[in-house]
């Protein structure tokens, strides 16, 4: 459990609690026994409870993971008296715990992260996150050119239908985190004055502000990312349409010799086989076949099926 301290105003940052870092919280805090149940529970919607000494928040932020190419998302609870903030994650947050080194070891990065109040430190905290996820939207408009590019500018047809589900995905998800959140931010902006200023409106609703601008980008990038979905299945199946139209070119092709080898391999009398039975005859049926062979290819030229 690691904290620091500002002039009267302390922030401790604890991540990945146990059961006893909790009890130490309930026995030093007085917090309700909900709202430390709430904060080892991963699969929490982000709230904002109100009690007559603090506030307990839920907000979830998303991180990329570089090893399985998607997004997560991480939990940070969080508790807000008159000189405390206390923070509660897993850790996955790099801007979170940069914020919490920087202060740790200037005095010019507190001054500037805790302003005056718990509540200002709050906002730069949030408003922090916020903005690191507008990186996010960058590698996911890197992808999207790429799967653009891969799909009008190769000369080969090539399936990216995988690139394309990752990247929905991460649409996806990035989207479910930050619905709620606009509630969430929204509502912590009006919400009463004893550990948010009255000055401070104006900065949770530039947080807000942050919000809509990343579900704008997210608007646009699904879109952009359902309009390849469909054209890569297009192309994919003008592809094997055209596959199955040369494979039956072909087919048609060879029916009449078949039938013609068919014929002639019966092991049976036919009346014309005597009048056939010289060797150079032979060579007469197989240049019939290849006969009729440009005849059928040259009436698909003609009628554009090939």
């Amino acid at each position: 459990m690691a904290s620091i301290q500002f002039e009267n105003h302390q922030w401790v940052n604890l991540v990945k609690p146990s059961e006893e870092d909790i009890a130490s919280l309930k026995k030093k805090y007085r917090f309700h026994a909900l709202n430390l149940e709430d904060c080892l529970s991963e699969s929490q919607r982000p709230k904002i409870d109100e009690y007559e000494k603090y506030l307990f928040i839920i907000l979830q932020f998303p991180y990329y993971n570089r090893r399985t190419r998607h997004i997560a998302t991480e939990q940070v609870n969080i508790f807000i008296g008159q000189n405390y903030l206390i923070t509660i994650h897993d850790g996955h947050l790099d801007e979170l715990e940069t914020i919490f080194d920087k202060c740790k070891k200037s005095k010019k990065a507190r001054q500037f992260f805790f302003g005056e109040s718990t509540g200002y430190l709050l906002y730069s905290i949030i408003s922090n996150l916020f903005s690191s996820s507008f990186s996010i939207t960058d590698k996911i408009q890197v992808n999207l050119k790429s799967i653009e590019k891969e799909i009008f500018e190769t000369a080969h047809i090539k399936d990216q239908l995988f690139d394309i589900m990752v990247t929905k995905k991460n649409i996806i998800t990035l989207r479910k985190i930050l619905l709620p959140q606009r509630t969430v931010i929204a509502a912590l902006e009006h919400k009463q004055k004893r550990f948010l200023p009255e000055d401070l409106e104006i900065y949770f609703d530039d947080v807000v502000d942050q919000i809509e601008k990343l579900w704008n980008i997210l608007e646009t990038q699904k879109e952009v990312i359902e309009s390849l979905e469909d054209t890569n299945e297009s192309l994919l199946s003008h592809k094997i349409n055209n596959t199955m139209r040369t494979l039956t070119v072909f087919s048609v092709i060879m029916l009449p010799l078949t039938f013609l080898t068919g014929l002639f391999g019966m092991n049976v009398q036919l009346p014309f086989t005597e009048a056939l039975s010289n060797i150079s005859n032979f060579w007469n049926i197989i240049v019939a076949m290849f006969v009729i062979v440009i005849v059928m290819f040259g009436i698909f030229r003609w009628n554009k099926w090939l």
